[in-house]
């Protein structure tokens, strides 16, 4: 059995390549509850079904970070596994709600990509969305990521 590869390098990297991301993630409720209970969102469009009952989507609605985080995660594997630091998260829009049982696939475009004053690093910007089951895109949001070289 091989090792996963956990990560890209600089060089690895393509401006205008996109990347469909492999993991997926069906959201169940004890998710969205759990999430709810650490971040301290009680807002009753996340948990309260009777509520909801009388707001514009009649269903409970996932927290917005929890979806965001979770898309994070999936692309972590392609994007920042090998990263030495998030430099920068931007432009976070919450495109479509995500409701309970949505399955979330993402795909990321590499945009630019640039070498620091480090000869052994360099920074890609890339745009990641996120979106369901059904191919309605509900996130995106761009990020800049410290990555290392293969070369040194």
């Amino acid at each position: 059995m091989r090792a996963s590869n956990l990560g890209n390098y600089y060089e690895d990297f393509i401006v205008g390549d996109t990347i469909e991301h492999s993991l997926s993630k069906t959201i169940f409720e004890s998710d969205n509850n759990l999430f709810s209970l650490l971040t301290m969102n009680h807002h009753p469009v996340h948990l309260n079904l009777d509520y909801v009952q009388g707001h514009q989507h009649k269903k409970i609605l996932v927290v917005g970070t929890l979806v965001f985080s979770l898309v994070v995660g999936m692309t972590v594997p392609d994007i920042s596994g090998k990263a030495i630091a998030n430099l920068e998260y931007e432009s976070i829009n919450h495109l479509g709600p995500v409701f309970i049982n949505d399955t979330i696939y993402a795909k990321t475009k590499i945009l630019e990509k640039w070498e620091t004053s480090k000869i052994d690093k360099g920074i890609v910007y890339v745009e990641t969305v996120a979106y369901n089951q059904d191919k309605q895109e509900v996130l995106s949001f761009k990020r800049k990521v410290l990555v290392p070289k293969k070369t040194k």
